[in-house]
């Protein structure tokens, strides 16, 4: 086999043997490296940072009178969660979409966290 080959031929054996997880989790990574974003795992307090990702989870979190909407971006290295101060519902944060947002980086209860950042949805929900 040549170097080529043999290339693809590891590439398929990856694919089919390791689990989908982690085969998901590195093509996020991938897509967010390619958009230019940073890793959130890289991320540190404090920072102006853009981070890629898909949303695991959406939640409605009212707390005392003020409501806000919390969702959890995973880039494939680690999660961030992203919390709108006074939002019940956004059009389009739902789980499984692919999102670009920024803000400055936060560390609430040993969580990364952007609190009302700006977002972009770059694809449908698969």
């Amino acid at each position: 086999m040549g170097g080529t080959d043999a290339g693809a031929f590891r590439r398929m054996l990856r694919k089919l043997t390791t689990d989908v997880e982690v085969l998901d989790a590195d093509d996020l990574t991938e897509d967010a490296t390619r958009s230019g974003a940073q890793r959130a795992a890289e991320c540190a307090c404090g920072q102006e940072v853009t981070v890629m990702g898909r949303l695991r989870s959406v939640d409605f979190c009212p707390q005392d009178a003020a409501a806000s909407l919390e969702a959890e971006l995973f880039d494939g290295t680690e999660g961030v969660t992203l919390i709108w101060l006074g939002r019940r519902r956004i059009p389009g944060i739902e789980p499984g979409r692919t999102m670009r947002v920024r803000g400055r980086l936060a560390v609430r209860d040993g969580r990364k966290v952007l609190y009302n950042p700006y977002y972009e949805i770059c694809q449908a929900q698969t």
